[in-house]
Parts: C-alpha cells; structure tokens; sequence
C-alpha cells in the first residue's frame, strides 16, 4: 500500500474555526473496511426530530447506499449517520442491499434510533462487497465517544484519494436569531457530480422542515456543486445531505414551515457560501491538480446554454492538459465552445485569459501579446472568460488542470 499523497498546493492555509451545532454530534473509528488501522468509518448523531433533505447521483447505476437514503428521505427525519471509506458498496447486487440493512440495524441498534431514521454512505472501490458485520461493536464504541467539536477528525475519515480535509461554516438569521451552518465533503476524482459531490454532509441548528430544506439544497446546490468537474466522471454514490436540528428555536427563532420563506434569505445565502466552498475545495483537491480554474461564459442564448458550454471547456483533456502546460493555448477554447451543441456565432466570439483579451471577433486579437499570457499561465489560478455576444445568459464552473499525477494516481488505484 502506498503512502498517503502529499497535500494538493491548492489546499486552503488554513482551516475555519468550526463551530459546534447544537444536536450533532461527530465519532470516527477504524473498521477495516479496506485497510487495517485506518480510520474508515464516521458515525454522527443528530437529535430527535433532526429534519434530513439530499440530492444524489443521477448515475444509472447508484450504489445501494444510495438507494436507501432516497427511499428512508421520504419521512425527513434523521437520528444518526454512517458514512465508511474504502468500499462504494456499489454494483454489488442483493448482497449490498442485504448489507445496508444490516448496517442500519447496528446503528440502530448502537444509536437507538429508528432504522429508517439511519442514513448511510459508502466510498471507495466499486464492485467490491461490503462486509457489514466489520462495523458490530465499532458502532457501540464510537456512540459513546461522539462529540460535537470534531469536524476535521469526520471529514479525515471519509478520504480516500483526498489529500487535506474539507470542511467549511457560516453564520445567518432567521427571525432575528443566529442560526449556524456547517459542513463536510469528501471528493477528489470522479467529479462532474450533476447534483452533489461525491459525498457532503451538511449541518445546521435552524428550524426548518424537511420539504422546504428540500427546495434550499435542491436550488442551492445548481451553482456549487452542480458546477463543478474534475474529470467529466459522475459517481455511482455521488451524495449530498442537508440536516437541522432544530435548536434554534429554544433561543426564539421562528421553525420555517409551509410559511416564513421571506425570512430565510440569509441563511439562504449562507447556505450558498457553504456549499461553494466545500464545492471548490474538491476541486482544489483535484487529483494531481496543480491549476484552479474559473470558467466563465457570458453572452450566451440562455444561462443553460452558458453552463453547457462552460462545462465543454472545463471538461475537455486538450483545454486541461494546455493548462497543465501553461500554455495559452486559446484555439482549444474555441474547440470546445464549438462542440458544445448551442447557439455561438465565430466572427462574434472573444475569449480571455485573465485580464488578457486573446481572441476577439473571429480572430486573433490585434493587441496580442504572448509574454502577457504566459504570464496568466504562470498563475495557481487561471480565469477563463468566454463572450459569445448573442444573449444575456452566462453561467460560471470550476475546474482543475489534468496532469500526469492524474493518470498516475487512477492507473493503479485498486492497488
């Protein structure tokens, strides 16, 4: 087995000081999912009446993890969760939902929650069987040292190929009352999402039931993390999840129900903040990534168009590979503006590298300068900026650079 991968030069300086919310509360243990004595295996609490919402893969083939989450997100209730690294639990027929199952029983068991209160998440390998009964009696021991300040220890022990933790918070109100947001993710290949991350976890002490955290998570997460890529692979157990507590309304803030939408526009906002940074930060994980890259299209038809065609640039390996190279290889942008299938007009088109206008009107731009560019190329990150000059649509995605550490790392990564 390898050495662990040393930690992506995109990583943040430094960690938010994450702040305890009130009804959650976080163990980690190792239960040889995969590996002998790494910890592998996240447990968190949540208490009575925590209201759950998510968004998962729109893959074909999800995991059974998946699978039971969407059926037992029909009550929006949560009492515990159980995240394992090391095993996707994913194309493993009968025996991975007879899996699930017993895995929410011993948490159930372990929690005292109900089963269908239990939500559960696998990463890792595909195809592999999971062995459920690895996580009897872990389960018990990790009950009984749950605490709610352990943020970075949770979002270590749903790594796999992760090279730093992501965790990220932000602070709003609702009816005049601070309520707190804070969240986890996991994800470093395999990302173009179309819904979520490969695993995030999202907490919040606000009052809010569950169908209208639905319609939050669900709106919130199209400019995060449905606008991400790190290699145009979407997961088979891509989740993202949303639960409150409800504590906030012991210190007077309002519980959102059918009504009260006008007084949730911060924590819609911080709900936004949130998952943009944990969004990015899979993105500055990328594996082998060494480029942060911002993709923005304006002046398309619609904004639908504008985020097709920003995705057909973030995701092309000729577009990633010039800027693994820094190379300013503008004739790559204009491929894959081309390909995308919506409405462009060539002799309209200008693109920009930075602040460095290097295409305009069909053509190279007169001002041109190659020194200039290398220059951008140079930069840990990279703004890309396509106007089509046809529409008011624009859309933003981000994305990493594909280098050889990416093939490197995916060639043997069973191994």
């Amino acid at each position: 087995m390898a050495g662990p991968a040393p930690i992506s030069p995109l990583a943040p300086k430094s960690y938010p000081d994450m702040p305890a919310i009130e009804g959650v509360r976080f163990a980690t243990g190792a239960a040889g999912i995969r590996y002998k004595d790494r910890t592998d295996v996240l447990l968190v609490l949540m208490s009575e009446g925590t209201q759950a919402a998510g968004v998962f893969t729109k893959s074909k083939c999800p995991s059974a993890p998946v699978d039971w989450c969407r059926a037992k997100l029909k009550k929006g209730r949560a009492r515990a969760l159980v995240v394992n690294s090391g095993n996707a639990n994913a194309f493993t027929g009968k025996r991975g939902v007879e899996s699930v199952r017993f895995a929410a029983k011993l948490a159930a068991q372990a929690t005292g929650a109900r089963e269908n209160e239990v939500f559960l998440a696998s990463t890792g390998v595909i195809g592999e069987p999971l062995d459920a009964s690895k996580f009897d009696g872990v389960l018990e021991k990790l009950v009984a040292g749950a605490a709610p300040e352990r943020w970075l220890d949770a979002a270590r022990a749903i790594m796999t190929t992760d090279t730093f933790p992501k965790v990220a918070t932000a602070k709003a109100e609702i009816g005049g009352v601070e309520v707190t947001i804070g969240g986890i993710a996991k994800g470093a290949g395999m990302i173009a999402p179309d819904m979520a991350t490969m695993l995030s976890f999202v907490f919040t002490d606000a009052a809010i039931d569950a169908p209208i955290l639905q319609k939050l998570l669900s709106k919130s997460v199209e400019g995060s993390f449905n606008a991400i890529t790190i290699d145009s692979d979407t997961s088979t157990s891509d989740t993202l999840m949303l639960f409150a507590t409800g504590a906030s309304a012991q210190r007077g803030a309002p519980r959102i129900s059918s009504k009260g939408h006008h007084q949730l526009a911060d924590f819609k906002r911080a709900l936004d903040s949130v998952l943009l940074d944990l969004a990015q930060q899979v993105v500055r994980d990328g594996e082998g990534a060494r480029k942060f890259v911002e993709v923005r299209v304006e002046g398309a038809a619609s904004d639908k168009a504008a985020k097709r065609i920003a995705l057909s640039i973030a995701n092309s390996p000729l577009v990633k590979t010039a800027i693994a190279g820094e190379d300013a290889n503008w004739g790559r942008i204009v491929m894959a503006v081309g390909k995308a299938g919506e409405k462009a007009k060539r002799d309209r088109l200008s693109i920009y590298f930075g602040d460095v206008r290097v295409a305009h009107k069909g053509l190279r731009d007169p001002d041109y300068d190659e020194a200039k560019t290398s220059e951008v190329m140079k930069r840990d990150k990279i703004d890309i900026r396509v106007d089509l000059k046809i529409g008011k649509g624009r859309a933003t995605v981000w994305t990493c650079d594909l280098t050889k550490e990416y093939v490197a790392i995916n060639g043997d990564y069973r191994s």
